[in-house]
């Protein structure tokens, strides 16, 4: 998934959008059809809410093609409900024989991290502003924000790339597929973040945990290099574009997936939501469900200043895909 900046998609991200669809069928993925609520999707499903106008409560895909309000929204080649509810099954599926959840179990994560920079020094982060990035990861996965939960994900930074290269730089998502497969290093179990120059209108972008087996020179995480702590980015420079990239790549969805719609984001523990958040809308309620929307999680758009938190729901869904398809 993708978080982005501009009310518009850029054709970069519409082309992603078709990567995504294609490793979604090659995985073996059938984009039909409803959720399979009755099974132990490791986090139970949420109970549906009270019947509402479905037109007037949210738009047929609340996911749309591109974000469409605010000044520096996270931008995305977004999941449509029937592509949600495939991901969704391909989890159910992978659990039936493995045991419990062990949620709090301490995860730690081997992490490799990718510089490409240009020539003239633009984007040539120094080992300590990645280092503050790996630092930000982890206490917001360690609940250190804000309430909310202890994940039990912890980010182990085991080497830094670097990548001079001005038409990498300068056209990173042209050539994508390529400097993956030269750089990617490790298995499903590690995360690979990519730390580049986007286009205008995105800040990040992120592969889902059942895409690994069809496709894994493409898995891992991709953000623009001024979102890190202290970044350029306005509003987004605090370091949590890659908490919340690395959040999809563990398998979570925003929280204004489906809109006011059953089953929302598959997450008990976080109020549905219409659309998503922009800026920092205290105190905004979009749906009927009970609640106010999940403005402060870092799931959603919000601005960097007004995230804090993972669920304990969150959690629970980031192990179950942690033992399904990455722990391997």
């Amino acid at each position: 998934m993708i978080r982005g900046e501009k009310a518009r998609r850029s054709a970069p991200a519409a082309m992603w959008g078709g990567l995504l669809f294609g490793a979604l069928a090659l995985a073996g993925l059938i984009l039909t059809g409803a959720a399979r609520a009755g099974e132990p999707a490791g986090t139970p499903p949420r109970a549906p809410g009270p019947e509402v106008n479905a037109d007037a409560a949210c738009p047929p895909r609340t996911e749309s093609a591109a974000r469409t309000t605010g000044t520096e929204p996270r931008g995305h080649a977004h999941l449509t409900p029937e592509e949600a509810a495939a991901l969704d099954r391909q989890l159910n599926d992978a659990l039936i024989t493995q045991r419990a959840p062990t949620v709090g179990h301490r995860k730690t994560v081997p992490t490799v991290v990718h510089v490409v920079s240009a020539g003239d020094g633009r984007g040539a982060l120094t080992d300590d502003q990645v280092a503050r990035q790996i630092q930000t990861m982890n206490k917001g996965f360690s609940g250190g924000y804000g309430p909310g939960a202890d994940t039990g994900f912890r980010f182990d930074l085991r080497d830094v790339t670097r990548t001079v290269d001005d038409s990498w730089f300068e056209a990173f998502t042209q050539h994508e597929s390529a400097i993956k497969q030269k750089l990617r290093r490790g298995g499903a179990d590690t995360l690979n973040l990519y730390m580049v120059n986007l286009p205008e209108g995105m800040l990040g972008r992120s592969t889902f945990p059942q895409q690994y087996k069809a496709s894994p020179q493409l898995d891992g995480v991709v953000v623009d290099y001024r979102t890190i702590p202290g970044g350029e980015r306005k509003n987004f420079n605090l370091g949590f574009t890659a908490t919340h990239e690395t959040g999809h790549w563990l398998g979570l969805f925003h929280t204004f997936q489906n809109g006011c719609r059953y089953p929302g984001d598959y997450v008990r523990d976080t109020p549905y939501e219409r659309e998503q958040a922009v800026g920092c809308p205290h105190g905004r309620d979009t749906c009927p469900q009970p609640g106010r929307d999940p403005i402060h999680n870092f799931m959603n758009y919000s601005n960097d200043p007004c995230m804090t938190h993972f669920t304990h729901g969150q959690a629970q869904r980031m192990t179950d895909h942690w033992r399904a398809f990455r722990a391997l």
